[in-house]
């Protein structure tokens, strides 16, 4: 579909946070391209700035392998339980992982292959903090730093964290970067109130290996999962995962109420879990899907792109 990427038009690709559910930009990713939309500029804010990242230079592939080949005890490893911790997950092992699937140690921004850029917040005085140059893995890692997960990052003297509680869809950056018409993916449209559980997560067939670690994400797995949790009085990781939810969706339609995008995405990922990141395949397929639902509106849309830049 030529005409749906009029030539000399500047798509951009805002990717929205969402934690496991962010495998889903993968998928639609794919789905773009197969109607021949290719970012030429992509910003992303959390697991967004992950698979933005990864895209941007030429590694989606490689993620998206190994995301799928991903199961619960492989999600468990990057989990660091001890007395003194900073967040729950093992920051020196995810940059180990970025550094192998999504993007060089020493790559900067610059280099990239597309326009790239993502958010953080500075945790100081709650600004939102745009990387659009620099150490890329760097950048990264102070876009995903949700608090209570991971450990803020120390960058010019300040310290960032997840820039999902500023501008989760980054719309604005996009825009800012030059893109003439922005498609934006929001991950959290259906999720508020549908996070609770009381089924309990089956981890013995995968503990005989990280028995010490598993045991311990045992006690709380059950309340990253979608679900209802009737009279039972929600624990910790119900309270962090509602207030993730609630903070996002609101941040989320405030900012694109005031800056929004020419198409808007919204994957239906309720089923998946804060970090159910082993739930790869279903996340990439809805995101297909999505896509393909949404197909009349975007080929509309950029039909109407095309004609305003004279390209029909």
């Amino acid at each position: 579909m030529s005409k749906s990427n009029p030539e000399g038009v500047r798509i951009g690709l805002a990717l929205g946070g969402g934690a496991a559910r962010g495998w889903s930009h993968i998928g639609i990713i794919h789905a773009l391209e197969e109607l021949g939309l290719r970012p030429a500029v992509i910003t992303g804010c959390s697991i967004g700035a992950i698979v933005g990242a990864a895209q941007a230079a030429g590694n989606l592939k490689g993620l998206e392998e190994w995301v799928r080949s991903l199961r619960r005890r492989d999600v468990a490893a990057f989990f660091d339980i001890g007395w003194g911790m900073k967040g729950f997950i093992d920051s020196p092992r995810l940059r180990d992982f970025l550094h192998e699937h999504v993007v060089n140690r020493e790559a900067v921004i610059e280099d990239m292959g597309s326009a790239y850029g993502n958010v953080a917040t500075d945790l100081g005085n709650g600004r939102e903090i745009w990387f659009t140059e620099g150490n890329v893995l760097s950048s990264v890692m102070a876009s995903i730093a949700l608090p209570g997960l991971f450990a803020p990052v120390r960058f010019n003297d300040r310290w960032l964290v997840d820039g999902g509680l500023v501008n989760p869809v980054p719309v604005s950056l996009c825009h800012a970067l030059g893109a003439d018409v922005v498609i934006a993916v929001n991950l959290n449209a259906d999720i508020l109130g549908k996070h609770l559980s009381s089924r309990k997560a089956d981890l013995a067939s995968e503990s005989g290996t990280l028995d010490g670690i598993l045991s311990t994400i045992k006690s709380y797995s059950s309340n990253l999962i979608p679900g209802n949790q009737g009279d039972t009085p929600p624990g910790m990781f119900d309270v962090l995962a509602s207030s993730i939810n609630i903070t996002q969706d609101r941040i989320t339609r405030s900012r694109m109420a005031g800056d929004p995008p020419d198409i808007l995405l919204e994957p239906r990922l309720a089923q998946i879990g804060l970090l159910e990141f082993h739930r790869a395949d279903e996340a990439i397929s809805e995101g297909e899907n999505c896509v393909r639902r949404m197909r009349p509106m975007i080929e509309h849309t950029m039909e109407n792109v095309a004609r305003l830049f004279g390209k029909l």
